[in-house]
Protein backbone atom coordinates (compact mmCIF):
# COMPACT_ATOMS: atom_id res chain seq x y z
CA UNK A 1 0.00 0.00 0.00
CA UNK A 2 1.26 2.76 -0.86
CA UNK A 3 1.96 5.45 2.17
CA UNK A 4 2.57 9.45 1.46
CA UNK A 5 6.19 10.73 3.68
CA UNK A 6 3.68 13.31 5.26
CA UNK A 7 0.77 11.14 6.81
CA UNK A 8 -0.73 13.73 8.52
CA UNK A 9 -1.20 15.93 5.72
CA UNK A 10 -3.08 13.39 3.81
CA UNK A 11 -6.16 14.90 4.25
CA UNK A 12 -4.85 18.49 3.60
CA UNK A 13 -3.54 17.03 0.21
CA UNK A 14 -6.97 16.16 -1.01
CA UNK A 15 -8.68 18.93 -0.01
CA UNK A 16 -6.36 21.14 -1.86
CA UNK A 17 -7.22 18.56 -4.70
CA UNK A 18 -11.20 18.78 -4.25
CA UNK A 19 -11.05 22.84 -4.12
CA UNK A 20 -8.42 22.87 -7.09
CA UNK A 21 -10.99 20.63 -9.41
CA UNK A 22 -14.07 22.59 -8.15
CA UNK A 23 -12.22 25.94 -9.16
CA UNK A 24 -11.20 24.51 -12.48
CA UNK A 25 -14.95 23.53 -13.04
CA UNK A 26 -15.98 26.88 -12.14
CA UNK A 27 -13.53 28.75 -14.09
CA UNK A 28 -14.42 27.07 -17.31
CA UNK A 29 -17.53 27.52 -17.16
CA UNK A 30 -18.86 29.87 -19.85
CA UNK A 31 -22.20 31.34 -21.55
CA UNK A 32 -22.72 29.22 -24.49
CA UNK A 33 -25.36 30.16 -27.22
CA UNK A 34 -27.25 28.09 -29.89
CA UNK A 35 -25.62 29.40 -33.32
CA UNK A 36 -28.29 31.28 -35.88
CA UNK A 37 -31.36 29.38 -37.72
CA UNK A 38 -30.70 25.58 -35.59
CA UNK A 39 -32.78 23.63 -33.43
CA UNK A 40 -30.26 21.93 -31.08
CA UNK A 41 -31.28 18.92 -29.25
CA UNK A 42 -30.73 18.33 -25.00
CA UNK A 43 -29.82 15.02 -24.47
CA UNK A 44 -28.92 13.16 -21.42
CA UNK A 45 -26.09 11.22 -22.49
CA UNK A 46 -22.82 12.51 -22.77
CA UNK A 47 -22.29 11.44 -26.39
CA UNK A 48 -25.75 12.63 -27.26
CA UNK A 49 -26.49 8.91 -28.57
CA UNK A 50 -29.64 8.89 -26.98
CA UNK A 51 -33.25 11.10 -28.22
CA UNK A 52 -33.51 14.90 -27.25
CA UNK A 53 -35.41 15.54 -23.90
CA UNK A 54 -35.53 19.12 -25.63
CA UNK A 55 -34.76 21.29 -28.18
CA UNK A 56 -33.37 24.76 -28.02
CA UNK A 57 -33.83 26.61 -30.51
CA UNK A 58 -31.47 29.73 -32.28
CA UNK A 59 -30.58 32.24 -29.76
CA UNK A 60 -31.01 30.65 -26.58
CA UNK A 61 -28.60 30.85 -23.95
CA UNK A 62 -26.76 28.18 -20.99
CA UNK A 63 -23.63 27.65 -19.04
CA UNK A 64 -21.18 25.87 -20.09
CA UNK A 65 -20.01 23.51 -17.70
CA UNK A 66 -17.87 21.39 -19.19
CA UNK A 67 -16.38 20.93 -22.77
CA UNK A 68 -14.39 19.12 -24.95
CA UNK A 69 -13.91 18.53 -28.49
CA UNK A 70 -16.79 17.41 -29.33
CA UNK A 71 -19.73 17.64 -26.53
CA UNK A 72 -20.92 20.25 -24.21
CA UNK A 73 -22.04 19.57 -20.86
CA UNK A 74 -24.55 22.37 -20.41
CA UNK A 75 -27.21 24.32 -17.81
CA UNK A 76 -29.89 25.86 -18.83
CA UNK A 77 -31.43 29.00 -16.97
CA UNK A 78 -34.09 26.94 -15.11
CA UNK A 79 -31.31 24.66 -14.19
CA UNK A 80 -31.66 21.73 -16.73
CA UNK A 81 -28.29 20.08 -17.59
CA UNK A 82 -27.52 18.13 -20.29
CA UNK A 83 -25.29 17.62 -23.45
CA UNK A 84 -25.41 19.44 -26.91
CA UNK A 85 -22.74 18.74 -29.51
CA UNK A 86 -20.44 21.24 -29.42
CA UNK A 87 -19.78 22.39 -33.00
CA UNK A 88 -23.76 24.02 -32.95
CA UNK A 89 -22.35 26.30 -30.01
CA UNK A 90 -21.29 29.87 -30.08
CA UNK A 91 -19.69 32.05 -27.79
CA UNK A 92 -20.62 35.39 -28.92
CA UNK A 93 -24.19 36.30 -29.30
CA UNK A 94 -25.46 34.99 -33.19
CA UNK A 95 -26.32 37.74 -34.93
CA UNK A 96 -30.10 37.02 -34.45
CA UNK A 97 -30.05 38.30 -31.08
CA UNK A 98 -28.00 40.85 -31.78
CA UNK A 99 -30.63 41.91 -34.28
CA UNK A 100 -33.54 41.15 -31.46
CA UNK A 101 -31.69 43.23 -28.73
CA UNK A 102 -31.37 45.76 -31.09
CA UNK A 103 -34.92 46.34 -32.41
CA UNK A 104 -35.62 45.40 -29.03
CA UNK A 105 -33.74 48.58 -27.96
CA UNK A 106 -34.87 50.44 -30.68
CA UNK A 107 -38.39 49.84 -30.05
CA UNK A 108 -38.09 51.18 -25.94
CA UNK A 109 -36.18 54.03 -26.97
CA UNK A 110 -38.80 55.27 -29.51
CA UNK A 111 -41.47 54.70 -26.65
CA UNK A 112 -39.83 56.79 -24.52
CA UNK A 113 -39.70 59.48 -26.87
CA UNK A 114 -43.21 59.23 -27.48
CA UNK A 115 -44.27 59.50 -24.00
CA UNK A 116 -41.27 62.58 -23.28
CA UNK A 117 -42.94 64.03 -26.84
CA UNK A 118 -46.84 63.77 -25.28
CA UNK A 119 -45.56 64.56 -21.50
CA UNK A 120 -43.69 67.84 -23.31
CA UNK A 121 -46.20 68.69 -25.27
CA UNK A 122 -48.81 70.68 -22.82
CA UNK A 123 -45.95 72.95 -21.34
CA UNK A 124 -45.34 73.37 -24.79
CA UNK A 125 -48.65 74.53 -26.25
CA UNK A 126 -48.79 76.70 -22.83
CA UNK A 127 -45.43 77.90 -23.84
CA UNK A 128 -46.65 79.07 -27.27
CA UNK A 129 -50.12 80.83 -25.57
CA UNK A 130 -47.94 82.48 -23.21
CA UNK A 131 -45.54 83.64 -26.07
CA UNK A 132 -48.35 84.92 -27.88
CA UNK A 133 -49.93 86.76 -25.00
CA UNK A 134 -46.61 88.76 -24.28
CA UNK A 135 -46.47 89.92 -27.63
CA UNK A 136 -49.72 91.22 -27.45
CA UNK A 137 -49.36 92.80 -24.51
CA UNK A 138 -46.07 94.38 -25.61
CA UNK A 139 -47.89 95.54 -28.68
CA UNK A 140 -50.67 97.04 -26.35
CA UNK A 141 -47.73 98.84 -24.67
CA UNK A 142 -46.42 100.21 -27.12
CA UNK A 143 -49.42 101.63 -28.19
CA UNK A 144 -49.87 103.01 -24.82
CA UNK A 145 -46.64 104.05 -24.71
CA UNK A 146 -47.19 106.02 -28.44
CA UNK A 147 -50.74 107.53 -26.97
CA UNK A 148 -48.90 108.83 -24.02
CA UNK A 149 -46.17 110.53 -25.75
CA UNK A 150 -48.68 112.34 -28.05
CA UNK A 151 -50.81 113.55 -24.81
CA UNK A 152 -47.38 114.54 -23.34
CA UNK A 153 -46.88 116.66 -26.37
CA UNK A 154 -49.93 117.67 -26.56
CA UNK A 155 -50.15 118.54 -22.94
CA UNK A 156 -46.47 120.54 -23.41
CA UNK A 157 -47.94 122.58 -26.15
CA UNK A 158 -50.96 123.52 -24.10
CA UNK A 159 -48.71 124.40 -21.20
CA UNK A 160 -46.77 126.71 -23.57
CA UNK A 161 -49.97 128.41 -24.78
CA UNK A 162 -51.22 129.00 -21.10
CA UNK A 163 -47.58 130.41 -20.77
CA UNK A 164 -47.70 133.12 -23.61
CA UNK A 165 -51.67 134.16 -22.44
CA UNK A 166 -51.12 134.20 -18.94
CA UNK A 167 -52.12 137.80 -18.49
CA UNK A 168 -54.49 137.85 -21.05
CA UNK A 169 -58.07 137.54 -20.83
CA UNK A 170 -60.05 135.24 -23.13
CA UNK A 171 -62.43 136.96 -26.13
CA UNK A 172 -65.50 136.01 -24.61
CA UNK A 173 -64.78 138.08 -21.23
CA UNK A 174 -63.98 141.19 -23.24
CA UNK A 175 -67.01 141.05 -25.55
CA UNK A 176 -68.90 140.65 -22.83
CA UNK A 177 -67.06 143.26 -20.76
CA UNK A 178 -67.72 145.60 -23.93
CA UNK A 179 -71.31 145.05 -24.06
CA UNK A 180 -72.00 145.95 -20.68
CA UNK A 181 -69.73 149.05 -20.77
CA UNK A 182 -72.17 149.97 -24.21
CA UNK A 183 -75.68 149.04 -21.78
CA UNK A 184 -73.82 150.80 -18.86
CA UNK A 185 -73.70 153.98 -21.71
CA UNK A 186 -76.72 154.18 -22.97
CA UNK A 187 -78.60 154.09 -19.64
CA UNK A 188 -75.94 156.60 -17.71
CA UNK A 189 -76.86 158.78 -21.20
CA UNK A 190 -80.54 158.44 -21.39
CA UNK A 191 -80.56 159.37 -17.44
CA UNK A 192 -78.64 162.29 -17.81
CA UNK A 193 -80.35 163.22 -20.55
CA UNK A 194 -83.45 162.66 -18.70
CA UNK A 195 -82.00 165.09 -15.90
CA UNK A 196 -81.07 167.67 -17.75
CA UNK A 197 -84.55 167.46 -19.24
CA UNK A 198 -86.40 167.72 -15.74
CA UNK A 199 -84.09 170.74 -14.84
CA UNK A 200 -84.66 172.88 -17.81
CA UNK A 201 -88.31 172.61 -17.88
CA UNK A 202 -88.79 172.39 -13.85
CA UNK A 203 -89.36 169.25 -12.51
CA UNK A 204 -91.35 168.17 -15.72
CA UNK A 205 -90.42 165.31 -17.50
CA UNK A 206 -90.48 165.96 -21.25
CA UNK A 207 -91.11 162.84 -23.76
Amino acid sequence: MFKTPYPERGPLLFLLLFVSLAFAEFAAAETGYVTDELTLGLHRAADTSDTPFQYLKSGDYFEVLSRDRYYANVRLPDGTTGYVKINYVVFDKPAKLIVAQTAAERDQLAAELADLKSAFAEPASRMAQLQQDSAELRRQLEQAEARATTLEEANQSMRQIEERYRFSLPYSWVAGAILLCLIAGVLLGTWWVDRQSRRRHGGIRVI
